[in-house]
């Protein structure tokens, strides 16, 4: 009888090392062909404008010097600090931002620039996060270029950005001293990120950046701004990463990458594929504040990129193949050099620029997407001028990612698991 309980015991142990550890590595299946697995990254410059290597490395490289270390006046965007800072700034407000600033990181560690994302993360760490307090670990979401808080709130995609770009350092550089410990700095973050107050409608009280029953990224983590969020800072791709490498937490971060990829299906729009700027928690459509922010505008350009890259990493969801393909053909009907940048959800445009940070987006969509129209997009996004002038923030940025996404230049940088 003993022989037997023992016997049955060993095999629930067998069970329990080979089949649990599965079921919490792969909370939604994959057919493990994504980049995540593969280490392949498609480049759509190369396979559908058959461009060169050399074409392609000088086309970032350009791009990436202008960006960087263009003229003050006109260009650049990363402005150093001496002897060891320096920041990205938004140009026609004239502030610095965590969303610039983690853009910035992101870049310089996708392109193996040490010296610049120590100098961003350094300005970032000294001028714009906590060190104290309820929002100790967070961030304030703009400062004056000469490092003055103009609001102590954050806004959630800085942080996360933040913390995928510091956990891409640790894996591509190693460890460095103090702030460069860059893993315990993103864990940091990351156990700030779940560890404020539940829920709050007071302006004053900090609460976590993720609704947890919800498991949704909040627009700003205080008051009647954690009641919403904004659909382009979901990042399940990023999520899958935490998920593994976390010191803890890691059950929420694979729910988390799984609603997220959920929450898309009901945010867009099932004819045009437009996602609003915000919503609520279901996807309904929301604008706080007004702004018009229930139709299609700035933030939700980067929607976009999110759906396509997370289906290049892991292809855990076919359908953001077919939303892709749907965004696509929406705008290839308004005309792919002339459309505009703001849309109502049900397709009406509502402003003629056409944006090179769009312009950049849907070409990222392009990898995910199965179209034959996807040329087009491509070829829209290499000959568009590098963006210069007042308002070459945002869409440089975006620029910026989106040449190295499409080029298969933005890549998992691997940290053990």
């Amino acid at each position: 009888m003993r022989n037997i309980f023992f016997h049955i015991v060993l095999i629930i142990l067998i069970c329990s090392n080979s089949i649990l550890p599965g079921i919490l590595n792969d909370s939604t299946k994959s057919d493990r062909t994504g980049a995540y697995y593969t280490n392949q990254y498609p480049n759509l410059f190369a396979e559908l404008l058959e461009k060169s290597d050399n074409e392609i490395e000088a086309k970032i490289d350009s791009a990436f010097n202008q960006i960087f270390y263009g003229s003050n006046e006109n260009e650049r965007l990363y402005y150093p600090v001496e002897p060891d800072m320096a920041y990205i700034e938004d140009i026609n407000n004239k502030d610095v931002r965590t969303e610039g600033m983690s853009y910035g990181m992101m870049i310089a560690v996708q392109m193996d620039k040490k010296e610049e994302f120590d100098r961003l993360w350094k300005w970032a760490k000294t001028f714009m996060q906590h060190k104290e307090g309820a929002s100790k670990d967070f961030f304030s979401w703009h400062c004056k270029t000469n490092g003055e808080v103009l609001s102590r709130g954050s806004a959630s995609d800085g942080e996360e950005w933040f913390v995928m770009t510091l956990l891409f350092a640790s894996a591509r550089w190693g460890e460095g001293e103090g702030i460069f410990n860059y893993k315990v700095e993103a864990q940091n973050i990351l156990d700030a990120m779940l560890s404020k107050e539940e829920d709050s409608n007071e302006r004053n009280v900090v609460t976590n950046m993720f609704n947890k029953k919800e498991k949704k990224v909040v627009f700003v983590p205080s008051g009647e701004a954690d009641d919403f969020t904004d659909p382009s800072y979901h990042l399940p791709h990023y999520y899958e990463l935490w998920a593994r490498w976390s010191d803890k937490n890691n059950q929420f971060w694979y729910d988390a990458s799984d609603t997220s990829r959920e929450y898309f299906k009901r945010v867009v729009n099932p004819e045009t594929g437009l996602a609003p700027d915000y919503s609520k928690f279901d996807g309904t459509p929301y604008s706080f504040w007004g702004g018009g922010h229930e139709n299609f505008l700035f933030d939700a350009f980067r929607t976009i990129s999110n759906i396509a890259i997370d289906y290049t990493w892991f292809k855990k969801d076919y359908w953001e193949v077919k939303e892709c393909n749907r965004l696509l053909n929406f705008f290839y009907s308004k005309g792919v050099k002339t459309y505009g940048n703001n849309f109502t959800l049900d397709g009406k445009q509502i402003s003629n620029d056409h944006s090179t940070g769009l312009v950049a987006m849907n070409a990222v969509a392009c990898i995910a997407s199965t179209n034959e129209n996807r040329k087009d997009f491509i070829e829209d996004l290499w000959n568009i001028e590098i963006p210069t002038g007042k308002y070459r923030y945002y869409d440089g940025m975006l620029y910026m990612l989106g040449l190295l996404q499409v080029s298969g230049n933005f890549k998992i940088f691997h940290l053990p698991e």
